[in-house]
């Protein structure tokens, strides 16, 4: 729904014109094999933010105030400079990703036709350079930004308020503390949704975009991407796809933070958020 091309009336339309015109595994699931963005981007970022959660405490802590008495700007930079970290190494495979999702869309004489995430990744350092391997590299960059920060550190800041209140028992521990943290990166995901879409939109368009026989592109930059598009298709295409990708977001975010939380905390003993 956000890159150029087929319209689609809904997210409902828009997985039945998918599924019908390329099946369950070449359709609605094309790009599910570009795993190695997962594996690099959100542990670099996860990894990042604990760390730096890590040392603030600590130094809460030699200060002699309490340990999680941290300001939640603080905590929003801290997720700020682990989603760009982690999205910058992980462009690669997040553009591979956009390709093999994409590429199904696309008229039979235009299709790229890639077998896997590897086989896209080789073949567009081969083809068109490895450079272009972080085409769409600034939103990219720009988009995890601000979804990390809104992810983590919203996360954590609910988090500790939903723990102080006493609606999930003493420090939230109810039920192993699973309550809260469902409820603590539900809410984040929203927020996360909201502020990063935009910048999806662009990054997805960017990435997918054609190049002509002279090696002209559709979008010269970023901004000339979010002017074109505004300009053709109103405001509100900066949150087009907002219902599919929310509901991709928020299950990943429930799963992979309350995860990374409670396996952290039964090895080290400390909290990831």
């Amino acid at each position: 729904m956000q890159t150029d091309g087929v319209k689609f009336k809904s997210t409902f339309d828009a997985a039945t014109q998918i599924y019908s015109r390329a099946g369950l595994v070449n359709g609605l699931y094309a790009g599910v094999s570009a795993y190695l963005r997962q594996w690099m981007y959100g542990s670099f970022r996860i990894g990042i933010y604990a760390y730096l959660l890590e040392q603030m405490q600590l130094q809460n802590v030699s200060q002699g105030r309490d340990k999680n008495d941290i300001a939640f700007s603080r905590k929003l930079a801290m997720g700020c400079c682990s989603g760009g970290i982690g999205s910058f190494i992980g462009t690669p495979s997040e553009l591979a990703l956009v390709r093999l999702s994409a590429d199904s869309k696309l008229p039979p004489a235009e299709r790229r036709n890639y077998s896997n995430v590897i086989d896209c990744i080789v073949r567009i350092s081969k083809e068109e350079g490895v450079t272009n391997l972080w085409r769409g590299a600034t939103p990219t960059v720009l988009r995890a930004t601000l979804l990390s920060s809104a992810q983590l550190g919203v996360t954590s800041e609910i988090k500790g308020y939903l723990s102080n209140s006493g609606w999930f028992g003493s420090n939230g521990s109810n039920f192993y503390g699973l309550p809260m943290m469902f409820c603590s990166t539900l809410a984040s995901s929203f927020v996360a949704n909201t502020v990063a879409n935009p910048f999806d939109v662009i990054k997805s368009r960017m990435q997918s975009m054609p190049v002509d026989a002279n090696g002209k592109a559709l979008y010269s930059s970023m901004s000339d991407c979010f002017t074109k598009s505004v300009k053709s298709e109103g405001l509100l295409v900066l949150w087009r796809g907002f219902t599919p990708a929310f509901v991709k977001l928020a299950p990943y975010t429930i799963i992979s933070l309350t995860l990374a939380d409670k396996i952290t905390k039964t090895v080290t003993g400390k909290d990831a958020l």
